[in-house]
């Protein structure tokens, strides 16, 4: 009798595993029942001008070519030039296979503002590190394109490393919105990452 009520339990309990999915639901199953969260806070930026770099980071012709980074061309130039006014350390950057000339006119670079060569992130491989220690670098604002690629993996390394990290919602193009959306949700919500950002707009920056 009990081994035939096991041998019926185990039975069960098979047609019952038999019945469940072979995987647990992905995002990629939920994508479309996604809500939308909270917009993080966008605060005002006070910097001092001593110690913090503006780093402009892959505004060049082959990743800057959609209406997004157009529209934020201006207003990544604007910043630059208030930075530019204020003697802060401005800092370039541009993508493998090109050149510091294919940065665009707006923002283009002027002689002995130094430069690196990298791909998302350009700490990795560069002598960005060094550069912003020798001046005495403790914060960075983080501009350019695209925002899921040079600013997000930039700025998550800066704080890593304990500097703080402004970014300018407003010159962190990308070509879709939603990247741009992510890229900010991550960067006011990723472990420790979160606690050295933020998040504003260029004309929320002062000094």
């Amino acid at each position: 009798m009990t081994r035939s009520i096991f041998a019926s339990g185990v039975l069960c309990l098979a047609l019952a595993l038999a019945t469940l999915p072979g995987h647990a639901a992905t995002i990629i199953d939920d994508w479309s029942n996604v809500k939308v969260p909270t917009p993080p806070p966008v605060a005002t930026a006070p910097v001092d001008v001593s110690t913090t770099a503006l780093l402009v980071l892959d505004f060049v012709k082959q990743t800057c070519g959609n209406p997004r980074c157009a529209a934020a061309l201006p207003v990544a130039a604007k910043l630059l030039a208030r930075a530019r006014a204020s003697k802060m350390l401005v800092v370039y950057s541009y993508i493998f296979g090109g050149t510091m000339a294919d940065t665009l006119a707006p923002v283009a670079p002027l002689g002995g503002e130094p430069a690196v060569q990298s791909g998302p992130d350009k700490f990795l491989g560069t002598d960005l590190q060094q550069i912003l220690t020798q001046k005495g670098i403790k914060t960075v604002i983080v501009t350019g394109t695209a925002a899921q690629g040079a600013v997000l993996y930039t700025a998550s390394h800066a704080s890593l490393v304990g500097m703080k990290v402004v970014v300018p919602l407003d010159t962190m193009p990308a070509e879709l919105p939603y990247a741009e959306q992510f890229v900010a949700w991550n960067l006011a919500n990723a472990p420790r990452i979160s606690a050295n950002v933020t998040l504003t707009t260029s004309d929320r920056v002062t000094f």
